[in-house]
């Protein structure tokens, strides 16, 4: 029999790894945008759609699974495992020829699903294997997340004449493996307590308790600055580079931007442990919200090393408040609905990233507003700066 000692050492590395697998199939279809409306002939006003479309599909899958509970009845692992195989299959989609905008909205919605049984279910696994250290151990987890979501920017800028498909055949076997590693190695957790019936009063009620709410509409101010971000950091390196007749690399630069928040959510976890996670929370969102004001300031800036700077910045203390609010709402609920109120969280909070990304594409496409557009994200941080210090 193996001990609880030796099964963690090699628990959490594949859950990070399957973790970072799958949820490479996030932005596949943002990193892939130009090419896809050059292929299938499509509107400039395709990236708000496709990101969002993902989001939608995210929201609806949490839903779903919230309300049947599913994570907190059944293996986790094999949750996890069979979104990954259906996810994989749904990118793929992108390939078919004859696709339309609407058949390509129809894949990543699909897409997005599937990811709902991945994200929030990789978090409920790590909870069951790690009861003390969550926190650490949700850092690294997200972690893994950020730099599966930046992974498809990097493929795309390679210069090698790398054929479009290349990102999706990728992104789908690497979701492939991710799915089988967590299956075949991650047992059940010695820390998991399945729910025996279906209880669908464990959405609400995981809201009656004040620090429960706390956390969770810190994250909701969270969420509506982070996806919305994220989807635009291309745009705001082309959006300088035309301002200011400068070359760049846009998909190795988003890359790098995105895939900073990966150092800022381990130094999360550590700094933690010191400043005490809700403390540590909060720096984060204060920083985050006041690039969203400064914004307009650093977009004006000649100096692409120094715009460069502040997008790293800012792309690091976006995300790293995510796994301590994910720390927070685990601890703040009952060991039995933890799945449950994980997923109903993420719920709620990514159908938020639909209006924000919604707002900052109709804003960016309006030119006298586009300088100015990305302050209107930093109300998520001050409503969610609010409700943390309430309790």
């Amino acid at each position: 029999m193996k001990t609880k000692f030796s099964t963690h050492k090699w628990v959490l590395p594949i859950i990070i790894f399957s973790q970072f697998c799958c949820t490479s199939l996030w932005f596949a279809g943002n990193a892939i945008t130009d090419d896809l409306i050059a292929f299938f002939n499509l509107n400039s006003e395709s990236l708000g759609y496709i990101s969002s479309s993902v989001q939608f599909g995210f929201i609806i899958g949490t839903f779903i699974f919230a309300v049947f509970t599913l994570s907190d009845r059944f293996s986790p692992s094999r949750v996890f495992f069979i979104c990954a195989l259906l996810g994989a299959a749904f990118n793929l989609g992108i390939l078919y020829s004859n696709n339309t905008i609407f058949t390509l909205l129809i894949f990543r919605f699909l897409t997005g699903f599937c990811l709902a049984g991945i994200y929030p279910v990789g978090m409920k696994i790590a909870a069951d294997h790690f009861e003390k250290g969550l926190g650490k151990s949700l850092s690294f987890l997200i972690a893994a997340l950020v730099l599966g979501t930046a992974f498809p920017y990097l493929i795309q800028s390679f210069e090698f004449n790398l054929k479009w498909e290349t990102v999706i055949w990728t992104t789908s076997t690497l979701a492939l493996i991710g799915g089988f590693l967590i299956v075949i190695l991650v047992p059940n957790g010695p820390y998991q307590k399945l729910a025996d019936t279906f209880d669908m009063s464990k959405i609400i009620n995981v809201f009656k308790k004040p620090s429960f709410r706390s956390a969770a509409f810190g994250y909701f101010g969270h969420m509506w600055e982070l996806y919305a971000f994220w989807t635009f950091v291309p745009i705001l390196l082309i959006m300088h580079s035309e301002l200011h007749n400068a070359s760049l690399n846009v998909p190795l630069y988003s890359f790098i931007v995105i895939a900073s928040g990966t150092v800022s959510c381990i130094l999360g976890g550590f700094i933690s442990h010191k400043l005490g996670i809700k403390k540590t929370a909060i720096l984060a969102l204060t920083i985050s919200g006041l690039c969203c004001l400064l914004s307009p300031v650093f977009f004006m800036v000649s100096s692409t090393p120094l715009f460069i700077t502040f997008l790293i910045i800012w792309g690091m203390a976006v995300i790293a408040d995510s796994p301590l609010f994910s720390t927070l709402v685990a601890q703040n609920c009952e060991v039995q609905s933890i799945g449950t109120a994980l997923t109903i969280v993420n719920c709620i909070g990514f159908s938020i990233t639909i209006v924000s990304i919604q707002l900052l594409n109709f804003l960016i496409t309006t030119n006298h507003l586009s300088q100015y557009a990305f302050m209107t994200l930093a109300l998520g941080p001050i409503i969610g700066l609010i409700y943390l210090k309430k309790t």
